[in-house]
Order: C-alpha cells, then structure tokens, then sequence
C-alpha cells in the first residue's frame, strides 16, 4: 500500500503504477486552531511511505503518516524523495542544531528502513536509526536533454557534483565534462565563482547538480561561460523557491528540467522506476 505525502502526489501515483500496489485512501484536513490532521485508513502487510519533506509542514505530515502506517502494517518503508534539512549536516558555528540528525532520528522512530533520493550529503544516510539506502537516479537526468546536442559539455557547478555530471553525460552517450571551483565568503556568505578551464565557445552545455534552490549558484556560473551555443540545465531536485526559474531565463538557459522528487512545472523526469527498483 502507498500513502503518498500531499507534497509528492504525482509520484507516489507513479510509484504504485511501477509496484503494482494500490494507493491508501489519504485525506489532509487541519482543525479550527490550524493544527495539522491526517486519515489514511488501509489494510495491507506492508505500507509504503512516499513524502518529499519540503517544508516544516510536510515533516509533521510525514510523522503522522508514519505513526499510521505503523499501527496498521507490519512492515513500513518510507520514501524521501527529497529531504528537507539534509545540507544542515554539521554545527558551521556554535549554537547551530545538526538539523539533518534531527530530522533522521525523528523520522526513525516509526518505520523500518528508509530510502533517500540523491541526498545532498551521502554521509546523511548514516543519521537514521533504522536501515538507509540512498537511490541514485542521476542517468534519468539525461532523458529530457535534446537528441542533438552540439559536442556537449556537461558542467557542474562545484567539484561535489562532478560525479554527478559524468553519470549524466555517460547516460546521455556522449560529450566532456568539467566543473567550476565555488568560493564562499566566510563573513558575508556570498558565493563566487571560478571561471572553467574548458573551451564552449560554440558548444552546448548542460549544467548539472542536484539541487537547484534560488538558482543563484547557476546563474553564477553561466555568467562565466565563453560563447556556448546553448545552455541547459538540469538537477535532481528542482526546489526553485522565488524568482529562481526567471533567473535561469534571464541568464539565458534555453532550458530547465528536474525530476519529480520536487513536483514543480520542470519535473519532467520521474524517480519511481528508481525507487521501486530498491523496494
């Protein structure tokens, strides 16, 4: 049985197309005083938790389907499609929470094991009490991407996401890759950017990462490039909060795509033939 988190619908449909499973009958409401309130009534051996946390309103939502997935399955299995708090792996100063323990402890307490999407930090995986398997769906980025890319450069914006650029110009069949060097200013937080060794002068460029949020790491770095033909982009995780997609526009990408894991107008690529693979 899937219960699907109102944040991940489409995909927890799709996931139960790929299983073969049927979907729990789940209703979101809210008391009068705006406390949140879930009902999932189902009968199944097994239940399968779909729910991206993108808000602090959707880890509550998450909990409470998890504790009725527990009273009413004997195994559970929840799914983080995306994992809000994950980059929050480390105290950067003193005082600061490891906010992405504190989300893992929390979310341990009412399953069995739990898969994680392309988590921002691998080492997040380790946070959770129960059993963490992280499913990697970085080939599928490469489904959207036009057939005839010229000599394309696949381009990460940080040395951390080169991996991830090189599974998508091997799924693609073809191209380079290259990365930029990220600098952050310790007092300000401002993040600049090295311009690439390579040469794209007439070339396509795909950049790549896994998440996308303001878009302003992006827009840094295709403002570095040096005559590309076109400029695509693509992530695993498209959070785009505010004006992100009208920046990528204004910097010039031709295109913008993400997968479902974050259910926005780019989700153009679902994760579920990934994750069914693991369960």
């Amino acid at each position: 049985m899937i219960l699907p988190g109102s944040a991940s619908q489409s995909l927890a449909v799709a996931l139960a197309t790929e299983l073969g499973e049927p979907l729990a009958p789940v209703e979101y409401d809210r008391f009068a005083d705006g406390e949140q309130m879930v009902r999932a009534p189902f009968d199944a051996e097994r239940a399968v938790v779909v729910a991206s946390t993108t808000s602090a309103a959707a880890h509550i939502e998450l909990l409470q389907l998890q504790n009725i997935a527990s009273r009413q399955a004997t195994e559970v299995v929840t799914v983080l499609p995306y994992m809000g708090y994950g980059r929050q792996d480390a105290a950067f100063r003193e005082g600061e929470p490891v906010s992405a323990r504190a989300m893992a402890q929390a979310i341990s307490t009412s399953t069995d094991r739990v898969l994680v999407v392309n988590p921002h930090e691998p080492e997040v995986a380790d946070q959770f009490e129960v059993p963490c398997e992280s499913v990697d769906v970085a080939p599928r980025l490469s489904l959207p991407l036009p057939d005839e890319l010229r000599e394309p450069l696949f381009l990460a914006p940080d040395a951390g996401a080169t991996a991830l650029a090189e599974q998508v110009r091997d799924a693609y069949g073809g191209g380079s890759t290259d990365h930029f060097e990220k600098h952050r200013d310790p007092a300000s937080g401002e993040i600049s950017m090295s311009p690439s060794a390579a040469t794209v002068d007439g070339q396509d460029v795909v950049l790549v990462d896994d998440i996308i949020a303001t878009g302003g790491t992006m827009s840094g770095a295709i403002d570095e490039l040096d005559n590309p033909a076109r400029v695509y982009v693509t992530c695993v995780h498209p959070v785009l909060v505010g004006n992100a997609r009208t920046r990528l526009a204004r910097a010039g990408v031709a295109g913008v795509w993400g997968t479902d894991t974050v259910e926005q107008r780019v989700s153009a690529v679902s994760v579920a033939p990934s994750i069914a693979a693991q369960l």
